[in-house]
């Protein structure tokens, strides 16, 4: 468990397929914790440095969400690589 101090080590990086991404925010909905849109309605980290746009760090909370976002995505814009 963390402490309030100590930050929340990432479990998985949510990866975006900008290629295949339309915009529709249904993973911003389910995520909105680690997502926003931009001003074109594309997701966007809401952590992380500007190197990790396509692969979010999300935290052992996310994951379930991540996991619905993955599913529920009409372009099949989404993956995720869990961390050890």
């Amino acid at each position: 468990m963390t402490t309030p101090t100590e930050p929340r080590r990432a479990a998985g990086l949510l990866h975006i397929d900008w290629t295949a991404c339309e915009g529709r925010g249904l993973c911003v909905e389910l995520l909105p914790e680690a997502l926003d849109r931009d001003e074109w309605g594309y997701p966007v980290a809401r952590r992380g440095g500007p190197g990790e746009r396509t692969d979010v760090p999300l935290v052992w909370e996310e994951l379930d969400g991540a996991a619905d976002a993955i599913a529920l995505c009409p372009r099949l814009a989404l993956g995720l690589k869990r961390l050890p």
